[in-house]
């Protein structure tokens, strides 16, 4: 299967600039695997679609300060520092811009220098490992001197960085939000709850993995960059019981069913914590999730390919010709899909 099976042409009006005022009120275009029909609802009509007993899985990821602006030592040239993943205590994989100005044994300063950093080598990932240092705890440095990154195609200002959080949002660690989770409310959970459905959360940080842009022609030769994911014992318990009665479960986004279905060996999904460079395109059999909600990626993007190996590259394709057709709005901070 090659690339050019995932483009489509997308207006850039259709592409969201900021949330809308209410999370829940997002559209929602619902896939049946097995039609070609479509509906359109509201989020808040998900439990339309929901039965008891079935269990939602999703990722309380929380997204960190992680875009820095510092000033290179030696010149005070501007230097932009993405952190992708945390590798101990004071050394991170990062993406610099601009790259060629940064080789190993730069030294950058940020802010009024209370946090400095040196670029100690190159990452596989195409950018450097940066080694800190610092007085202080971290996170609240980085609280203070660092900028939630929104993707590139949002060139507004987002008035509320909270908005780019779920609302179960808990553990710092990601470069994006698991945007499929954006469009629940506390309220949307209670009824959830209160019909019976099972809300299970496991951890995925996203990083360079999931937005990577694909190069390679050919989909097989493209790596996905490792993210670390976590499972716990009493998440598992919930799934793999979930699993043998036969219940549906339903990922909350492409980084909850990353996570799932790395985690699933020998019949069940374990409990564990590790790196996952998981590419699932058409032809992956799944083994855990059988339905997922998740928004409108970009053309091409493993994203697109995920949910495109759950419905079908075809009935994806028709859906997202659908969703333009009714002016659905794209991408982070767009509407919703349901694939049932």
């Amino acid at each position: 299967m090659d690339l050019k099976d995932f483009e489509y042409n997308l207006p850039p009006e259709l592409i969201a600039q900021e949330p809308l005022p209410a999370r829940e009120r997002s559209r929602l275009l619902v896939v049946r695997q097995e039609s070609m029909n479509f509906a359109h609802r509201r989020f808040s009509n998900i439990l339309d679609y929901l039965q008891r007993g079935d269990v939602l899985v999703a990722n309380n990821t929380r997204v960190i300060p992680a875009r820095l602006y510092g000033r290179k030592n030696k010149t005070g040239a501007v230097i932009e520092v993405f952190l992708l993943r945390r590798l101990d205590l004071r050394r991170w994989e990062a993406l610099v811009r601009p790259g060629k100005r940064v080789r190993p044994g730069t030294q950058i300063e940020f802010g009024a220098g209370e946090l400095t950093a040196v670029a100690v080598d190159n990452a596989p990932s195409g950018g450097r490992i940066i080694e800190f240092k610092f007085d202080g705890v971290f996170e609240e440095i980085l609280d203070r001197l660092g900028e939630v990154p929104l993707p590139p195609y949002i060139k507004k200002t987002l008035r509320e960085p909270e908005r780019y959080q779920t609302v179960y949002a808990r553990y710092r660690g990601s470069a994006a939000a698991p945007t499929a989770g954006l469009h629940f409310t506390p309220q949307l959970l209670e009824q959830i709850k209160e019909k019976g459905i099972e809300w299970v959360e496991i951890l995925l940080h996203v990083g360079l993995g999931t937005f990577r842009p694909v190069k390679e022609a050919e989909l097989t030769r493209h790596k996905m960059h490792e993210e670390y994911y976590e499972i716990s014992p009493e998440a598992a318990i919930s799934i793999n019981k979930a699993l043998a009665e036969r219940r549906r479960i339903v990922a909350v986004g492409t980084t909850s069913t990353r996570a799932l279905e790395s985690a699933y060996t020998n019949g069940s999904v374990q409990p564990e914590s590790g790196f996952t460079d998981i590419f699932i395109y058409p032809g992956y059999e799944f083994q855990v999730i059988s339905g997922l909600i998740t928004n409108f990626h970009l053309p091409k993007s493993t994203l697109l390919m995920l949910i495109s190996a759950l419905a079908g590259r075809e009935k994806v394709l028709a859906a997202y010709e659908e969703a333009i057709k009714e002016r659905y709005r794209f991408f982070s901070f767009g509407d919703a899909m349901m694939i049932i």
